[in-house]
């Protein structure tokens, strides 16, 4: 299964002629390419998967599908009895 992860652009930089940015995803920042969102820009939700953002989306899209996501984990750490272990 694919997963897209959808956050907050907070910083938008050129790089070798493409255009990274820092995604921000609830406090946890990456890089992300822009290349198959162009018109993503400082403050756009984009969905980003395996570093590349795919398509960009509404705060309340994006604020829908991290609620979606947290209730995910949350149901199995219920079901572990603790959290999931950060990922290295």
């Amino acid at each position: 299964m694919c997963l897209g992860i959808p956050g907050r652009v907070v910083e938008v930089r050129d790089s070798a002629g493409l255009r990274l940015a820092t995604v921000d995803f609830g406090g946890v920042r990456r890089e992300a390419f822009l290349d198959y969102t162009p018109e993503a820009d400082v403050g756009t939700y984009v969905v980003v998967h395996v570093g590349f953002a795919i398509t960009t989306v509404d705060e309340a899209e994006a604020e829908r599908t991290l609620d979606v996501l947290r209730a995910m984990a949350d149901a199995v750490e219920g079901e572990l009895g603790e959290p999931l272990p950060p990922r290295p």
